[in-house]
């Protein structure tokens, strides 16, 4: 749980420790002690240093022979006492406590042959003892912060993780809603222009007045077409400061039918509903519904009569049915993907849609909650 220290600091502990030795070994030789017995403090306070580097890779047997060392002499203490501050730091308390418990049994052998001058030695087991619980708290509660701090640093990673892959999943969303409005409005200007373009190619014959007339809707079409391009474009580059026109409503869709007949091709309009009565998400979903199956049949069924049937009202839902005869032919190859992505468009505003091809007919169906 806990890393060996850096070289500075655990060097800076060394001094420290030594700085302490030097002032017992001072106190000793100032008490005029003997030669024997300073010399024994000198001893352990070298072997406690150089033990004491040990400890951090070797924990346990460290620990102990630092606490048999302090049973020896007083310049042991400093060692043994981190000792046991690092043992509760780094393993359970019934460990720290059996070290402590032989720290304090060390302390009380050495206070037998060497007591303390001015302290009894039931006040001298008395505090060994406060210092050994103090201790073994101090490493626990050191303990229980770290792993309180790497539980919180850990949540804030896996946050922050889930944080990213929410912003991707938003980003991967947005760009699939993005690729659905290119298809669906690049889509139906390209099938306008290959429309035209058709005319023009086998009926080179027409008055100058229709050619005319078909060129301009060509030059409106590309104008159009080049316009939401640079929409979806400025989406992609964020620029929504660019987006000056609003999204397509239900309310358009006379406008999109009368685009439609203009190219010659018969579109029937029926439902007895108020379009501009129709909201929001709704309206959006509806209108591109009838933009995707009106571009389907030029493109795999030109020339063949389009039929639109808008039913509901407000509190129950809006029925969408459009059908156009089987094309012996397709002039524009697709992709396959339109109905699939608009199939996933009306999903997510809460409908269904169908599609399917009868003997005589292709069929798109949807299905979509008005809201009162």
């Amino acid at each position: 749980m806990y890393d060996r220290p850096c070289g500075r600091r655990l060097w800076l502990i060394i001094a420290m420790v030594a700085v302490f030795m030097a002032a017992i070994v001072y106190g000793d030789a100032q008490a005029r002690n003997s030669p024997a017995s300073t010399t024994l403090e000198i001893v352990a306070g070298v072997v406690g240093l150089a033990l004491f580097p040990l400890l951090f890779g070797r924990p346990m047997p460290v620990a102990l022979a630092l606490t048999a060392l302090a049973a020896v002499a007083a310049t042991g203490t400093p060692v043994a006492n981190i000792a046991t501050l690092h043992i509760a730091r780094t393993r359970p308390l019934k460990v720290a406590v059996a070290v402590a418990v032989a720290g304090v049994a060390a302390h009380a052998v050495r206070g037998i042959w060497h007591p303390t001058s001015g302290l009894s030695y039931g006040w001298w087991l008395t505090l060994m003892a406060v210092v050994h619980a103090g201790l073994v708290g101090w490493g626990q509660w050191a303990a229980a912060r770290a792993a309180v701090i790497t539980a919180l640093r850990e949540r804030a990673e896996r946050a922050e993780a889930e944080q990213g892959r929410r912003i991707a999943e938003a980003r991967a969303a947005e760009r699939a809603t993005i690729a659905r409005e290119m298809h669906d409005v690049l889509a139906h200007r390209l099938s306008l222009l290959a429309t035209y373009a058709g005319a023009l190619e086998y009926r080179p014959d027409q008055p100058a007045e229709r050619l005319s007339q078909a060129a301009g809707v060509i030059r409106v079409t590309v104008h159009q077409a080049l316009n939401e391009l640079r929409d979806v474009i400025a989406l992609l580059r964020d620029e929504p400061d660019d987006l000056a026109r609003p999204v397509p409503a239900l309310a358009d869709l006379p406008s999109l039918v009368a685009e439609s007949r203009s190219t010659g091709a018969q579109v029937e309009l029926t439902g007895e509903i108020g379009l501009a009565e129709v909201p929001g998400t709704t309206g959006r979903t509806a209108y591109r519904v009838v933009q995707e199956a009106l571009t389907n049949a030029r493109k795999h069924a030109p020339g063949q009569p389009v039929r639109i049937t808008l039913d509901g009202t407000p509190g129950t839902t809006l029925e969408i049915d459009v059908s156009n005869p089987l094309g012996t032919r397709s002039s524009i190859p697709g992709a396959g993907t339109g109905l699939v992505g608009l199939t996933e468009r009306v999903r997510l505003a809460g409908g269904r849609l169908d599609h399917r091809a009868t003997a005589t007919e292709f069929q798109v169906s949807a299905s979509l909650p008005w809201p009162a």
